[in-house]
């Protein structure tokens, strides 16, 4: 009959038939072309799944790169944080010890720290004071002209080695043994360099220095400098002997100003941590004067002022 089927069932022994009804057809075919839209629904959201899920895949790769790229930029970062702590620390470091220095410093030039200025500013005012002293350090006598010595007789009266009475000492004698170097006390010309008979000091040097100061080094076995020639702190001068008048080898060494003659003693001892000492012990120079002419001149000058020479006056005899 047509439209009519027949649905057979085969088993291992016996054989079921089936003949579904018209409707039951029908029902069987919906069922079927459901079920297949369902499937190819299904199909089709898997696929979309599937898209979306290797979207997503490559979302968290993405974002996994991106996470590292990250993470290195962190402990890069915190790499370079911990250097700059440690940097700041050293600074700091420099800093306490750069003020501390300063302290120190500023008490050796006389200084008093200005409430409120930096350690730039201090640093400057240091500078300027300090080149201001070295400049009446290198310009004036002083220091000791010999290395390790001592005095061994000193200025004024007192009993002449070689003559043996009373006689006035216009300088001092420091210790020292055949042949010791002699060092300028101060920057200078060289207004005497060889034999001086009149004067009894034998070989000697005499300085013309800047301000009206000289100094006079007496009794040398031999001269290396000539008249005329500029001279700086520390240059080689000669070295020590017992040439004129004089018991055995010894450095005679006077310093004078304006033609006097003066204690040499402070000036030996003077430098930059007892600076102040030598204004109350030699009062016969204008030192305040001197000193705000040298404040003048080197205000803001980087160099030291040249050299300006003394009037030249002539050896007499100590």
């Amino acid at each position: 009959m047509r439209g009519r089927y027949r649905i057979t069932i085969t088993g291992h022994r016996n054989s079921w038939h089936f003949a579904p009804t018209l409707r039951m057809q029908k029902l069987i075919v919906g069922s079927l072309a459901g079920l297949g839209t369902a499937i190819v629904t299904a199909a089709l959201l898997i696929g979309g799944l599937g898209l979306k899920v290797s979207s997503l895949n490559d979302t968290v790769t993405a974002l996994s790169q991106s996470r590292q790229k990250i993470t290195a930029t962190n402990q890069a970062l915190l790499t370079e944080q911990n250097r700059l702590q440690n940097v700041v620390a050293e600074k700091n470091a420099e800093l306490d010890l750069l003020t501390s220095e300063m302290d120190r410093i500023e008490m050796l030039v006389g200084n008093q720290s200005v409430p409120g200025m930096g350690i730039y500013g201090r640093i400057d005012l240091a500078q300027q004071t300090a080149l201001e002293k070295r400049t009446m350090l290198d310009s004036i006598p002083s220091g000791y002209p010999l290395e390790k010595t001592y005095i061994t007789s000193r200025y004024g009266k007192r009993e002449h080695p070689v003559l043996n009475r009373d006689a006035f000492h216009k300088g001092v004698d420091l210790k020292a043994v055949q042949g010791t170097p002699i060092f300028a006390s101060a920057e200078g010309v060289v207004e005497w360099a060889g034999n001086h008979k009149s004067s009894g000091l034998g070989r000697m040097v005499q300085l013309v220095h800047n301000f009206g100061f000289e100094s006079i080094y007496g009794h040398l076995v031999k001269v290396e400098v000539k008249i005329g020639q500029y001279v700086q702190p520390g240059d080689l001068l000669g070295y020590t002997g017992s040439t004129g008048l004089t018991d055995g080898p010894h450095l005679h060494y006077e310093v004078s100003y304006l033609n006097r003659r003066l204690n040499p003693a402070p000036f030996l001892e003077w430098n930059l941590e007892n600076y102040g000492a030598i204004f109350a012990s030699e009062e016969r120079v204008q030192w305040e004067s001197l000193t705000e002419m040298i404040n003048r001149k080197v205000g803001g000058q980087p160099a030291i002022p040249l050299l300006q020479q003394a009037q030249v006056s002539s050896v007499t005899s100590p």
